[in-house]
């Protein structure tokens, strides 16, 4: 008779359940929590965190649904694995909170600081089961400039230290945060609920556990982690082996006007899928770096979660059968002293090349590319009451149309996840403009049998004077087509000055002092389209032109069609 180990025996499959969506149901309840007790636009509105449960030695267990691909992909156990290296786990203990942001850690910028508190069960509270983690983009954290050349002019850098120690907060580094920013009411009010975030988590989490059993517990995440491994490996041997190449490029590095190629190679073989980042750009002077964990291997996990759909949960089990091959000083596996204040504007773009190279492997399933960056906008300077003034709006753009729908958008890009846009009324109430247009920038989706998604048109009027910086890529490697689709139209961002009547067109990064009555525009890139235009059913040509996403003279010109004077469609 075979007797079977305490970690082979099965969990009922209720049990399972029960636990698998009881785990992603604690995240998403606390990502509810600090959207309402959050104190900057940042994290309440636009949603820039997530939150993640790990098991004792960092490995992804669960994230909320709505959480930002980077963050949860690696970085929250990074941080974990990164305390537990530095302090050892007899040296964590029950009430105690860490926090990390460091690049050498987590290869992006400052700003994202994982806080993180050990899971213990028991009536000792002796058994460790995991960790509740939750990063949080803090809206600053110091930094002589944003826009830098080495990781130190980006701000305050913190390494595995305790805020917390056994249920006491650590009241020297609160001041040492509170003292290097420069928004510390917005900055210590976010603190506040991440930290209620990661106590509130971490019961949550100790009482579903204790509910079922320790052991039980532990099975039943095992088992889900095999699970999801599984499912991985199938979808992948769905694919022909064969290895797959695709290029595409930056702009330029933020220093210069040359251009970063972005080459990839995807290896499918058998039920392995490898990402080879050998041929990308070397790491370059501006602040668009990443490190090794954070960037490359977030990269390639966040691609391939986009490949699985969103039916299959992420979390470490999901990411088992891909392989990475990327050597060091690559410009996604930077070193840690490289600057990386922008250290995101690359993914967009690696993420929609990674699903380029695949096109013949999975022809029905790659979409056209997106509008692939951040079309990010900063407004900084002081009130006139003397208080900084410290505000981001992000663009939201067309994503690529598929093999039987129209691209969607305006939404962020791949490496964005569900980061929404800020409502106008709550900008026009704290911030120094008024918008005055916002609306879908027609003809900015490629043409094809299924066209693809519209970027935005934003339109504002300054009320008083701030600093104005820009970020915006892809101008010059628009959003692809795919099976014959067209391209889509990138974004631009324009000035014009109050008073003149002509607006220039102004490049990325460049910091513009904006004055009352100036207006600033921000128009977003659409998709890329799938398939050949003239194969597009004439009802949806008709209904495009009738909801003023295609105007007459691109549906003659990308479809072939006429239009007549009252806007109905013959062919």
């Amino acid at each position: 008779m075979t007797v079977q180990t305490e970690a082979a025996l099965p969990v009922d499959p209720v049990t399972l359940e029960v636990i698998r969506y009881g785990l992603v149901s604690i995240t998403n309840q606390i990502d509810a929590n600090i959207k309402r007790t959050a104190f900057s636009p940042y994290i309440y509105e636009y949603n820039d965190f997530a939150v993640g449960i790990t098991g004792p030695g960092g490995q992804l267990l669960a994230q909320n649904t709505g959480g930002m691909p980077p963050f949860v992909a690696d970085s929250v156990g990074m941080a974990v694995r990164d305390g537990i290296a530095i302090l050892g786990l007899d040296r964590l203990h029950h009430g105690d909170v860490l926090l990390c942001n460091h690049a050498a850690v987590q290869g992006q910028h400052l700003n994202n600081t994982v806080m993180y508190t050990p899971i213990f069960v028991g009536e000792a509270k002796d058994r460790l089961i995991g960790f509740f983690a939750i990063n949080v983009h803090w809206i600053d954290i110091g930094g002589s400039v944003p826009r830098s050349t080495d990781i130190f002019m980006e701000g305050l850098q913190l390494r595995s230290i305790k805020l917390w120690s056994k249920g006491e907060p650590n009241e020297d580094v609160y001041r040492i945060i509170e003292n290097n920013t420069r928004t510390p009411v917005e900055l210590m009010g976010d603190i506040s609920a991440q930290l209620a975030g990661c106590f509130l988590g971490r019961d949550l989490t100790a009482r579903l556990a204790e509910r079922y059993g320790a052991d039980t517990f532990e099975r039943a995440i095992a088992r889900v982690l095999d699970q999801s491994e599984a499912v991985a490996r199938e979808m992948i041997s769905t694919m022909p082996d064969g290895i797959y190449t695709a290029e595409a490029f930056l702009d330029d590095d933020r220093t210069s006007d040359t251009p970063v190629p972005i080459r990839v190679k995807v290896i499918v073989d058998g039920d392995e899928l490898t990402v080879d980042f050998s041929d990308m750009a070397a790491q370059v002077r501006g602040p668009i770096n990443s490190g090794y964990y954070g960037g490359g291997q977030t990269i390639a996990r966040v691609a391939f979660k986009y490949l699985m759909g969103s039916a299959e949960m992420a979390n470490e089990g999901t990411f088992r059968p891909i392989k990475l091959i990327l050597p060091q000083g690559k410009i996604i596996s930077a070193d840690p002293t490289a600057p990386m204040g922008n250290y995101s504007t690359p993914f967009p773009t690696v993420i929609d090349a990674i699903l380029k190279a695949l096109e013949k492997a999975l022809p029905t399933r790659v979409t056209g590319g997106h509008f692939g960056t951040h079309s990010g906008v900063r407004f900084h300077g002081r009130r006139p009451d003397g208080t900084a003034l410290e505000a981001h709006d992000s663009g939201h753009g067309g994503w690529g149309a598929g093999a039987d729908h129209d691209g969607s958008g305006p939404y962020r890009t791949m490496a964005h996840g569900d980061t929404r846009i800020i409502p106008t009324e709550l900008q026009e109430s704290v911030l120094p403009f008024r918008i005055e247009e916002f609306s879908l920038n027609a003809d900015s989706g490629g043409a094809g049998q299924f066209r693809g998604g519209l970027g935005f048109r934003k339109v504002y009027r300054m009320l008083e004077s701030c600093q104005l910086q820009t970020n915006l890529d892809r101008t010059k490697c628009p959003p692809w087509g795919v099976q014959g689709g067209h391209a889509g139209r990138p974004g631009r961002f324009t000035l014009q000055r109050a008073g003149e009547e002509t607006a220039e067109t102004i490049g990325r990064e460049r910091s513009r002092l904006l004055q009352p009555g100036d207006l600033f525009t921000a128009e977003t890139g659409g998709g890329g389209g799938y398939g050949d235009p003239g194969k597009r059913d004439v009802e949806r040509i008709q209904k495009d032109l009738d909801r003023g996403y295609v105007t007459p003279a691109a549906a003659q010109r990308d479809y072939g069609v006429s239009v007549d004077a009252k806007g109905r469609v013959g062919k």
